[in-house]
């Protein structure tokens, strides 16, 4: 029988410490931040391509990754608050209380917050490159336009 590569995280995790669900939870927190930023300048840069975003002849298409973007928004700074929320709680692992059905369950949540917290990464990452490439075409036509005059 194969394994999966989620098998394979989720018996890794099994064996992580309370240092490292630490550590890890401080990485997630530190990449959803930056990409809190991100979203930000990604506000202002299709502030600034309104007009443009518009005029394409598919803004239907353009519009999903606009409504895309303000998901991802929002996705992420529920993230961010379930990741604060579940680093508050790894005190369960370290305060020297034996309690081994809420440890599990907070390695449960451990598993799960894993792979969320990766496949936003992953879909995040895929709806950057959608706009940069929009405003890629966007920066092309614009030169052309003038070129052309």
């Amino acid at each position: 029988m194969e394994t999966t590569h989620t098998d394979r995280s989720i018996k890794f995790i099994e064996w992580l410490s309370a240092e490292d669900m630490h550590s890890n939870s401080k990485e997630w927190l530190s990449e959803l931040e930056f990409i809190k930023d991100e979203h930000l300048f990604f506000e202002d840069l299709i502030k600034s391509f309104t007009l443009q975003l518009i005029e394409l002849q598919d803004f239907s298409e353009n519009k999903k990754i606009i409504d895309a973007i303000s998901s991802s928004n929002k996705e992420n700074e529920t993230l961010i608050k379930v990741v604060k929320k579940h680093e508050k709680n790894l005190k369960i692992m370290v305060d020297g209380i034996d309690q081994p059905k809420k440890e599990e369950t907070y390695k449960n949540e451990h598993i799960d917050l894993t792979l969320i917290v990766h496949k936003f990464l992953k879909n995040y990452k895929l709806l950057k490159v959608e706009l940069f490439d929009l405003i890629k075409n966007i920066k092309k036509t614009e030169k052309q336009k003038r070129l052309l005059k």
